[in-house]
């Protein structure tokens, strides 16, 4: 009797170190590729985009290794696996990454334009020349949208406006303020607030990066519901999201 409890539990021991070799193990780095915004994602890893993701991952044992590339180029570094994730996707962006639940942020984006124009609405978007950075496809997020171009950087935007090439420059807030602050007459142009759209981490379809992501939103669980991610939000003064 004795001799077979203990098979019994030979075979039970066994079957749990087969198990648990099946299962990644959570590594304890995670590389990030993120295209570089002031005060949110900066190349010397300051920014509330940072601050957030430290605090989601770090306590947990998981240190971040940051990257600053073009977000296209981050995309595609995650699409390579050459990255655990790419920063700041919108979601489904693309359909060979993996979103997980939980945003980490939101984007809070808004129209620039010539302040003797009429303010757009959503509803009223399709009627005008909009422009964005390539690759942000806010044609896929953004209601009635048709003509649009895409611009490799936004040091011509004001440009562009002041000179009836475009009616409304597309971005995040955060964004936009850069822009106009480089303006000789801010005055000149006015921002209106067009949407919310929620801020993703896209994760790398490989075994470590699917790993990353379930401990990604078992902490955004646990940090939203305590309020942990609020004193970072009142740090940089930006909105709370959740």
């Amino acid at each position: 009797m004795v001799r077979r409890w203990l098979w019994v539990m030979v075979f039970a021991t066994l079957g749990a170190l087969a198990q648990a070799a099946d299962e990644p193990m959570t590594p304890s780095v995670i590389h990030l590729a993120s295209e570089e915004w002031e005060d949110y994602t900066a190349t010397d890893g300051h920014g509330l985009g940072w601050d957030v993701l430290r605090e989601v991952f770090e306590p947990a044992g998981v240190k971040l290794d940051i990257r600053t590339e073009p977000y296209l180029r981050s995309l595609g570094l995650a699409q390579r696996g050459e990255v655990d994730a790419c920063v700041g996707s919108y979601r489904d962006e693309t359909s060979d990454l993996l979103y997980p639940h939980w945003n980490f942020d939101t984007d809070h984006i808004y129209a620039l334009g010539l302040s003797s124009n009429p303010a757009p609405t959503p509803e009223t978007l399709g009627n005008y020349r909009l422009a964005w950075v390539r690759g942000y496809d806010y044609q896929d997020h953004l209601p009635n949208v048709r003509r649009y171009n895409e611009v490799l950087r936004r040091t011509g935007i004001l440009s562009m406006l002041v000179h009836n090439r475009a009616d409304f420059y597309i971005d995040a807030l955060t964004e936009v303020d850069y822009v106009v602050q480089r303006a000789r007459d801010p005055s000149q142009f006015r921002r209106t607030h067009i949407a919310e759209l929620p801020l993703y981490l896209c994760f790398a379809d490989t075994p470590r990066a699917r790993a990353l992501m379930a401990l990604f939103d078992q902490r955004m669980e646990k940090l939203v519901k305590s309020g942990r991610l609020k004193p970072i939000f009142e740090r940089w003064k930006q909105p709370y999201p959740f």
